[in-house]
């Protein structure tokens, strides 16, 4: 006989973005399937702010939790597991034993069982939970992280390049853990294009997150922004200033502080003139970027870091001239009429660090 699951699904989530394909995933069925799923907030490294209230009043979601999920950095006792002891090995049985103690270490910060669950959905499995659930022996779906992302930094073959094939057969039989679909209890992949990854696996599963989006009725996008948006009459007095070419700049945790100072100055300074005109800059940071924008660029105006970026498509009559993003992929934007995807194919960040730090994909 099969199990007798309590709870329908539930998403673990890392980043609002991730929360925003969950509210499209949720969306996409039936209206007397919705409403049953509950959500999982990761604090590790994403400050939700005020979203996880707005969350549990939101029609979609049937509970919240917070998940105080821990780096291994945390733990002294996985330290002495970081060491090369020579040969592959010895460095694979410290492994097996740093994969089984993480997991385990997780244990009393989970704020659910997950055993109580039908589906499972984790959003970067690379993370201490993907650890946790295969510890566990919990089946679980993994979620592309970004959009398109394993596309440009796949982790999973770059964190574990050298014997590659060796240490994915370890995987699939739980002796250690790699994220993406590799592991044993991860029953699929979810990823937004399969043609445009290098190195397809038989776990990956396509689902196109614009087919989603493309789907959603005015009821659905007011939704989304009634839960992402905390201060709406704000955004849209900052969105209404200026001159009527705007230019939106994505800003991203690059390098160390005063390079990534640099390099969104000589963005603005490249990117910010139309038709020879100087525009209207808006900054919108990383969730994850401390960079004090606000101080650094007062003649320019800082939007919130606390929404997806997605939520301007739900705006009606919001349009930028341009968006410009380093590494933040673009396909998803609607409300601009030129993206400039600067990513590492031009050669941009090369000026700012060492190629081999943010050209991965390349080293597998």
């Amino acid at each position: 006989m099969g199990r007798c699951f309590m709870r329908e699904r539930i998403y673990v989530c890392h980043t609002f973005y991730h929360v925003y394909v969950a509210c499209l995933k949720e969306l996409a069925l039936p209206a007397d399937k919705q409403g049953q799923a509950e959500l999982v907030l990761s604090t590790m490294s994403n400050d939700f702010g005020t979203l996880p209230e707005r969350a549990k009043n939101c029609p979609l979601f049937a509970a919240v939790y917070l998940f105080d999920e821990k780096e291994d950095t945390f733990f002294p006792q996985l330290t002495k597991y970081h060491t090369d002891r020579g040969n592959i090995v010895r460095n694979m049985l410290a492994r097996i034993k740093y994969t089984k103690l993480l997991g385990r270490l997780q244990e009393p910060y989970v704020p659910v069982d997950f055993k109580d669950y039908r589906d499972i959905y984790v959003f970067c499995d690379s993370d201490p939970i993907g650890y946790y659930l295969s510890y566990r022996k919990i089946y679980y779906h993994a979620l592309e992280d970004g959009l398109n992302c394993i596309q440009y930094y796949d982790t999973a073959r770059y964190d574990n390049r050298g014997h590659f094939r060796l240490k994915a057969w370890m995987a699939a039989r739980n002796l250690i853990f790699i994220q993406n679909g590799y592991g044993k209890y991860c029953l699929d992949m979810e990823v937004n294009d399969k043609s445009v990854l290098r190195y397809p696996m038989d776990k990956q599963i396509e689902r196109p997150r614009a087919a989603l989006a493309d789907r959603l009725t005015d009821a659905d996008r007011e939704l989304m922004l009634r839960l992402f948006l905390e201060d709406m009459d704000g955004l849209m007095e900052k969105l209404s200033r200026g001159a009527r070419n705007k230019v939106l700049v994505l800003s991203e945790p690059l390098c160390d502080l005063e390079t990534r100072k640099r390099i969104f100055s000589d963005i603005i300074e490249q990117y910010g003139t139309v038709d020879g005109e100087q525009a209207q800059i808006l900054i919108k940071p990383h969730p994850r970027d401390v960079l004090d924008y606000e101080r650094i660029f007062p003649q320019h105006i800082v939007l919130s870091a606390s929404f997806p970026m997605e939520m301007m498509n739900f705006i009606p009559g919001l349009r930028f001239r341009r968006v410009v993003s380093v590494f933040t992929v673009l396909n998803a934007i609607k409300f601009a009429d030129e993206v400039v995807f600067l990513g590492e194919d031009l050669g941009f960040m090369d000026r700012y660090e060492a190629p081999e730090l943010h050209r991965q994909n390349e080293q597998i």
